[in-house]
């Protein structure tokens, strides 16, 4: 992981986990990452629709120039994509698997920049909404950050991360990727070393 706010809250994410596959949202207090806070989201399932954002940080907004707290998680990415992401999102919270990417932002006026994101999943059960907490930042700020509209995501690479607990066995979002991988150009990078709670992992 290559940004401060990835790091920072993949390891609170994985230090209130414990010895579990995923925290549950009580367990997230904002305040402990309130330095990263600007580049975080959370995201819920409504009952008989898609993932939606229930929350967006004041620097994630600024990359689509609005507010984007209600819209689709899907909606935000280029058709293409869509497909890939929706299966993605499916094994971050059915294998409570923790992702990161590469992502590569296009805006109308043919700006660009990569991001990094991560996808953390959080325990539910019953009619829980909250499903995910994730990072959305800029490897280097833009300089059209906050002026031009991020109008697409293109997802360019995938890997899980973190630590193994025992009895898991590996999530599966790596095979389908890669059936994509062979169509669209995706990079898939398979593991991640194991780094012990509270340690950065990258």
């Amino acid at each position: 992981m290559k940004h401060p706010s990835t790091r920072a809250v993949y390891d609170y994410w994985n230090l209130r986990r414990g010895n579990r596959s995923a925290p549950a949202r009580s367990d997230i207090d904002p305040t402990d990452i309130r330095y990263a806070l600007g580049d975080t989201f959370m995201l819920a399932a409504d009952f008989v629709d898609a993932l939606r954002f229930r929350l967006a940080g004041t620097r994630v907004c600024a990359l689509f120039c609005r507010e984007i707290k209600g819209e689709a998680f899907s909606e935000i990415w280029n058709i293409e994509c869509r497909k890939a992401i929706d299966e993605l999102m499916t094994v971050v919270d059915e294998e409570n698997a923790a992702v990161v990417a590469g992502v590569t932002a296009h805006t109308e006026e043919g700006g660009r920049a990569d991001l990094e994101m991560l996808l953390l999943p959080l325990a539910h059960s019953g009619h829980a909404r909250i499903r995910a907490l994730g990072v959305l930042a800029p490897t280097v700020p833009p300089y059209w950050l906050g002026a031009q509209a991020v109008t697409g995501l293109e997802l360019v690479t995938t890997r899980h991360i973190g630590v193994q607990l025992k009895d898991r066995t590996a999530p599966r979002f790596g095979r389908a990727v890669v059936s994509r991988r062979r169509h669209h150009g995706f990079v898939v990078y398979s593991g991640g070393r194991e780094t012990p709670p509270g340690e950065r992992a990258g």
